[in-house]
């Protein structure tokens, strides 16, 4: 390309990144048709409010019911329950880090994060299966520890990772200008960073959350290994649950190739979709007025 001029290799570039995007969307498009094509046809069969709202899950008894209302209940209390776990400390360590830590300390706690953030989902599960399980079953005197609160542990430990890394590396990048600003008038270190520092790095820090969480949403190992796979709605934090990934992932290899089970396990991944796509259009209306919080902090 050193023969074309600056415009023509420009315009070169601007093409392949058009394509590469285009690429990449026309796929995703691609893989949503096939979902819904191949859960669609299990309503011929169940009515979409009996299949949502249906309290059974047995798909291969006879007659089958397929209602995935427990599943879906599941993987909500799941979700919430390692929300409340992760963003708290998740944003906590990020401050601690960018704030208050040592350089020295920052040096070696950030690598330390990082890389559990790239730990194995499975690593994380035999972890829950092995160690946390038997201890949550001793501490608490309860029939198994494979249950929703391990579940939740277990996701709210892959969540932290990110969201502490991607919210450090949001307050960091505060101008020093403000913190010293703030100093200037009298703020307190800690009035400063819960005023100052928190607010104008918000829309990172909202970013750090809803990715953590969408990888929460989405995970299937570890609640396959750790939630005890009862399809029954928990009554408490300790019962076992069947989130709709670890449904999916457990009886896909079982299901007849199209019969009803192969159409209803799709079509629970359509419901998974749905409800991770309304997740990310909140969080992202969530994170944009946050922006805008932010920036007129700025």
């Amino acid at each position: 390309m050193a023969f074309l001029n600056s415009r023509t290799r420009e315009k070169i570039i601007k093409n392949m990144f058009f394509g590469i995007a285009l690429a990449c969307i026309i796929t995703l498009g691609l893989i949503t048709l096939f979902l819904f094509m191949e859960g669609v046809p299990i309503f011929d069969l169940v009515s979409v409010k009996d299949f949502v709202f249906g309290m059974y899950w047995y798909p291969t008894s006879d007659p089958p019911d397929f209602g995935i209302f427990p599943l879906i209940v599941g993987s909500i209390f799941v979700t919430i329950l390692s929300a409340t776990i992760s963003i708290p400390l998740g944003v906590m360590s990020a401050l601690y880090l960018a704030e208050i830590a040592k350089p020295k300390m920052r040096e070696i706690v950030k690598p330390i994060v990082e890389l559990i953030a790239s730990l194995p989902s499975v690593v994380i599960g035999f972890f829950g299966m092995v160690i946390v399980a038997p201890f949550l079953q001793e501490v608490f005197d309860i029939p198994t520890g494979l249950n929703m609160f391990n579940a939740a542990l277990m996701l709210a430990f892959m969540s932290i990772p990110t969201i502490c890394s991607i919210s450090e590396d949001a307050i960091y990048s505060v101008p020093n200008a403000l913190r010293e600003a703030s100093l200037g008038l009298g703020a307190t270190k800690l009035e400063t960073i819960i005023r100052v520092i928190l607010p104008a790095s918000i829309s990172g820090v909202s970013t750090a959350v809803i990715l953590g969480m969408s990888r929460a949403i989405g995970e299937t190992m570890v609640v396959l290994m750790v939630a005890g796979g009862a399809a029954a709605l928990p009554h408490s934090l300790f019962d076992p649950v069947r989130p709709m990934p670890a449904s999916i992932a457990a009886e896909m290899a079982e299901a007849p190739f199209r019969g009803d089970h192969y159409h209803a396990l799709f079509a629970t991944g359509v419901v998974l979709f749905i409800f991770t796509f309304f997740f990310n259009i909140i969080a992202d209306m969530i994170a944009h007025k946050y922006k805008q919080t932010g920036d007129a902090t700025l």
